[in-house]
């Protein structure tokens, strides 16, 4: 999507911001790459479920923007994520929390992938 206004052309990127299941914010999408609200591209959307890095699954989107982690796919591999910079952004407050599903742990903090 695009406007154009006085002969130059701007973008609008659209992004969708999401908290992990216990309600820590984490980040948001752009395209199909998932951004630590520092702007680290952790992982890549496949569907509802996100492989990091590496190509292991990490966890998927409920409640639509809600991360959560499914004990049962761990073993799951993807396409692996690329290395990219996004922006940072201040980040956004948290949310209240959902209990937690059966087989299911909340999906990792923004900061235990700042290594």
């Amino acid at each position: 999507m695009h406007s154009k206004v006085d002969s130059q052309v701007f973008y609008l990127i659209e992004m969708t911001h999401y908290w992990t299941w216990r309600g820590t914010y984490f980040g948001y999408r752009r395209d199909n790459c998932l951004f630590t609200h520092k702007g680290k591209c952790i992982g890549h959307f496949s569907g509802e479920e996100i492989y990091g890095r590496d190509g292991r699954y990490l966890g998927e989107v409920r409640n639509k923007n809600r991360l959560i982690t499914n004990k049962s796919k761990f073993n799951r591999r993807g396409r692996s994520a690329p290395n990219l910079q996004g922006g940072a952004y201040a980040r956004y407050a948290n949310y209240a929390g959902f209990a937690m599903y059966a087989g299911f742990e909340d999906f990792p903090e923004p900061e235990s992938f700042s290594r």
